[in-house]
This record gives structure tokens, C-alpha cells and sequence, in this order.
């Protein structure tokens, strides 16, 4: 695990593992020859992706941002979309002194099943929250383009990740921007999904966001590198373009959920394009 301060903020990556997805609809309309230079696919022209949920300590709340895949699915899915479990959310808070009872409130950047498979998990053959205490914070756009899929986006959602968590009782509706604790904001973006939300961090004078699928992974940079599961492709270029002027203007600290190497990242600008300067690196097995 990654951990580090922002202020009095303790960051630290939680690692639910890895997967892949298909090379070409990671990247778009970007060329094939192009995009392979920043993501070798494999055999079956899959990338490889890691599981990298945030979990904030305040100092009075703990804030999981995502859950991963999680481990409802079979065998046979598993190996559509390589996931490997050598590590999971769980595991990964026991081994920072949590248990899945500790966590206050659960923040899925949407509810896509790579972000929200961890939410719920298997008892008696039932699906049930896997944070047991924590009040779980989804805008009400995203939950109900969960609940009203089109041919283009039933895949992405799985209603065991989401609908036993409304009957537990364990949901709060969200109608656009929130703090969730002083110095923790989420933003809803409209991007990525209707629902898409970031989060941003902020504490003695230092700031962080985490991107979610925004910008999925450092390879994503580009403002025209969108995703083909990018549901609204033009206002991703124009959040992006957005994010990274002021993060380079103020100094953010840039966080990736998908990247198998960066963990977290600045960026500066260039003569003509942003970089990143990588602050730090995965670490562990799950590191590429």
C-alpha cells in the first residue's frame, strides 16, 4: 500500500487487484500503433489495469473513494476481463490497521462494476454491503442510469453491486456537488457517465483529486485520449483540459484508479502540451 500526508489528510492507495480491458475501447479513436506505445496489449488486444480505490483518514472519518471489482463473479467472467486478486480492498485495509466496519462513508466515482463490484459481497450466497456501517454517497444521475441501461451501457452495471445496498438502508442520493467532510468535495462531472463524480481534497494548503475514469490512467493525459466507454467523449476533452490547467496553476496532486505503475502524479505545462512528473510509484505484486 501507498501511503503519504496532504495536510492533515492521510492518503493511502487501497489495491483490489488487477484486470484488463480491451485496448480499443480503452483508448477510443486514437489509433491502435498509437496508444500501444503507452499500453502493450496482450493476446487478446486486453491492456492491463489496476484496482486503485483511495481511502482518506481525516482524523475523524475514514472515506473509501471506489471498491474495485470485487469477487461476486465466476470463473468464466473473471478470465474475460483477466482479473487477478492477489490482493483485495479488505485485505488491503487489514493490512492499515482497518476493518470493512471501520469505513464511514463509501464515495464510488460511479457505478460502473470495476468501480462498485467491491460495494457488496457474497453471505450465504447473498449479496450484502461489504462496509456494513458506511453510508454510501452516489449521485442520483448515475443511480439512475444504473437502474434505466441502454444496450450501449448494460454491461457495465450489475444491480448485486448496488441494489442490496438500498435495502440495507445504506444509500444517500446526492444532486450535484457535496462535501462530505471539511476539506473532502466531491464534484459531479457529467462526463464519463451522467452520474460521474470526482473527489477533492484539500487541507493546509494542499490539494489532490482523484480522477476516477475521467482520466483513468497517466496514459490518458491527452485531452482527445477519451475512452470509448466514455458516455459524453467531447465534455471529458473539456473537463480534462480544465483539470490539468488548474492543477498545474495550483499545484494538485493528480490520483489514478486505473494505472499499473503511477500512483499519484503533478503535472506541469509544457511549450505545448501538459507532463507529468510522476510522485509515486506502485509498489508491490500488483505493480506492472
Amino acid at each position: 500500500m501507498k501511503s503519504f500526508r496532504l495536510g492533515r489528510f492521510e492518503l493511502s492507495t487501497v489495491r483490489d487487484g488487477l484486470f484488463k480491458l480491451d485496448g480499443g475501447a480503452m483508448f477510443g479513436i486514437v489509433p491502435k500503433p498509437v496508444w500501444e506505445k503507452v499500453a502493450v496489449p496482450d493476446e487478446r488486444n486486453r491492456v492491463q489495469l489496476s484496482l486503485n480505490p483511495l481511502l482518506v483518514r481525516t482524523g475523524s472519518k475514514n472515506i473509501l473513494v471506489d471498491t474495485g471489482i470485487g469477487s461476486k463473479r465466476d470463473a468464466k467472467w473473471n478470465d474475460l476481463y483477466g482479473v487477478d486478486h492477489r490482493w483485495s480492498v479488505p485485505e488491503s485495509l487489514r493490512s492499515l490497521g482497518l476493518t470493512t466496519r471501520d469505513i464511514d462513508y463509501v464515495v464510488p466515482s460511479h457505478m460502473h462494476f470495476d468501480h462498485m463490484g467491491g460495494a457488496t459481497t457474497l453471505e450465504a450466497g447473498k449479496p450484502v454491503p461489504t462496509f456494513p456501517r458506511a453510508t454510501y454517497l452516489i449521485q442520483r444521475r448515475e443511480w439512475e442510469a444504473a437502474h434505466d441501461t441502454n444496450p450501449r451501457t448494460k454491461g457495465s452495471y450489475w444491480t448485486d453491486d448496488f441494489d442490496p445496498l438500498e435495502r440495507a438502508g445504506r444509500v444517500k442520493l446526492l444532486d450535484g456537488d457535496e462535501e462530505v467532510a471539511p476539506g473532502v468535495r466531491l464534484q459531479h462531472t457529467n462526463a464519463h457517465t451522467q452520474g460521474h463524480q470526482i473527489v477533492r481534497l484539500e487541507s493546509e494548503g494542499r490539494q489532490a483529486v482523484y480522477l476516477g475514469d475521467l482520466m483513468p490512467t497517466s496514459g490518458h493525459l491527452k485531452p482527445a485520449w477519451c475512452m470509448g466507454y466514455d458516455v459524453f467523449p467531447y465534455e471529458v476533452a473539456r473537463l480534462k483540459i480544465e483539470i490539468l490547467s488548474r492543477a498545474a496553476r495550483e499545484d494538485w496532486l493528480l490520483i489514478f484508479d486505473h494505472d499499473v505503475r503511477v500512483s499519484t502524479a503533478r503535472v506541469v505545462k509544457g511549450e505545448k502540451d501538459y507532463q507529468l512528473v510522476a510522485v509515486s510509484l506502485m509498489e508491490g505484486p500488483c505493480a506492472a
